[in-house]
């Protein structure tokens, strides 16, 4: 009895830091208590945040121990109030819970995410610039997955910035069964940009436009609908207690991520030192391509595949996709890559007489090339001779001039038709664009990539329409 009893005791004990890990209780103005369940990338461990292969390999863990600092509520306003932005940043009991939270229960894992941040922000602000927006912004993905790409919530959401399917989609992000472009850090960076561009348009307000990134648009306009009154005299804590359950916390939880990202270093936070990794580059593959094939040839780890190419799903790149390996690699992958695709190159069958023995070997190449062909048997027949042709023996000046007449013809024949290929090659190439189509899908079609077709045709993002002409080289 005393054995179960102890066992009991133990399970109870071992399940209340799960639970009190992935929540937070804020008591609010009024006394009553309200729960909260932590984003993402809130509930991730610094054990979990060292186990994605960029902050294993690239980060290294400061000599300093962070310490608690704390601070009275007018040194956090006033810090809050001094980071340039256009979004609001209110300190209320919410958001203090939060800036709590991070600066003391989680401020290891701020060390790892300080780190992590010297990889991914330049490619966040790069594409929230390119839509005008508030580069504050890019604080978004350490709420959403702690920066880790192959972060994925219980609701279906994926990658740094933990997008939904059908926003994904949406967004121009292919998503199949073996690729899922959410995880891809620079697509999915271009998709959220576009994304919340579109969400601020519609709603004029920041905290509600990072509402609705986390809740979707249709319910901050329900939220809005209860609440009542004339469109803009609302922002999200107005309309704070329509809004889902989830979302309450989400706001605070960007606020205090964004301050605790600004003033580390006055809670005593040290970010790990960072390398950045290895210099990159993308080549196109003409056939299925396996991970394990690439690793293999091209001397270059799984992990390190996985962790340069976290969209395919599979360990598998298709066809016509781009695999993204170390510089050092590209060239083994040029000069090897019948290896990476282990095709069987069907060798010249020489002409037996045995008919059997024809028919034996062309099934034979045919089984190796997995080919889905049927093998007729060949007839053998009695060899016929050929028929000799007359031989006529030219006057010599004749025919040279003649030949040369002829061979001089050829080759300006041959010359203007090589002339006519090159310009037919080097000829800008357009294409319409037909509904159902993203500029991924057009890129692959035709050997390309998104960013050249960005550059090509002058687009800023992703959008594309049905019967616009795209140029693709």
């Amino acid at each position: 009895m005393k054995r179960i009893l102890t066992a009991s005791l133990l399970t109870a004990f071992l399940t209340i830091p799960t639970y009190a890990q992935n929540t937070l209780v804020i008591e609010t103005d009024s006394g009553r208590n309200e729960i909260f369940e932590l984003t993402e990338g809130m509930k991730v461990s610094e054990d979990e945040l060292l186990r994605d292969y960029n902050n294993r390999t690239n980060l290294v863990p400061s000599a300093s121990t962070a310490r608690d600092v704390s601070y009275n509520d007018h040194v956090i306003a006033d810090r809050l109030s001094r980071i340039p932005t256009m979004i609001d940043l209110p300190l209320n009991e919410f958001t203090r819970k939060y800036i709590d939270t991070y600066s003391t229960r989680m401020k290891r894992s701020v060390s790892v995410m300080l780190g992590a941040s010297n990889f991914y922000n330049p490619i966040f602000e790069e594409a929230l610039e390119r839509y005008n927006l508030p580069l504050e912004l890019k604080f978004l993905p350490v709420i959403e997955s702690g920066l880790r790409p192959s972060a994925t919530s219980g609701a279906g959401a994926a990658g740094l910035w933990q997008l939904i399917m059908s926003t994904g989609k949406r967004y121009g992000l292919e998503i199949n069964t073996l690729v899922d472009e959410r995880r891809d850090p620079i697509r999915s960076s271009e998709a959220a940009a576009h994304f919340l561009s579109d969400l601020y348009r519609s709603f004029g307000d920041w905290s509600l436009a990072i509402a609705a990134y986390n809740c979707g648009p249709g319910n901050v306009q329900k939220a809005l609908a209860r609440a009542g009154g004339e469109k803009g005299q609302h922002d999200f804590w107005s309309i704070y207690q329509y809004l889902p359950a989830e979302t309450r916390g989400y706001v605070p939880a960007f606020v205090a991520a964004t301050y605790i990202m600004n003033y580390y270093c006055e809670h005593g936070i040290t970010p790990m030192s960072a390398t950045l990794p290895e210099e990159s580059d993308t080549i196109v593959v003409a056939h299925d391509a396996r991970m394990a094939a690439i690793s293999s040839v091209c001397g270059v780890s799984i992990d390190e595949l996985r962790a340069l190419n976290p969209q395919y799903r599979r360990d598998i790149v298709p066809r016509s996709y781009a695999v993204r390996l170390p510089a050092h690699a590209i060239e083994a992958f040029i000069t090897q890559e019948n290896k990476i695709y282990d095709r069987v190159q069907p060798e010249f069958v020489p002409s037996v007489e045995d008919g059997d023995a024809v028919v034996e070997q062309s099934a034979e190449l045919a089984d190796n090339a997995s080919a889905a062909v049927e093998v007729t048997p060949l007839e053998v027949t009695e060899p016929v001779e050929p028929i000799a042709a007359p031989v006529t023996t030219p006057n010599r000046n004749t025919y040279t001039r003649d030949t040369a007449a002829k061979n001089n013809k050829s080759n300006a024949s041959s010359s203007q038709k090589n002339s006519r290929q090159k310009q037919q090659r080097n000829a800008p190439k357009r294409v319409e664009v037909k509904s159902g189509d993203s500029l991924s899908k057009i890129a692959r079609k035709n050997g390309t990539t998104v960013e050249n077709l960005r550059r090509l045709n002058g687009l800023k993002g992703t959008t594309i329409q049905p019967g616009q002409k795209l140029r693709v080289k």
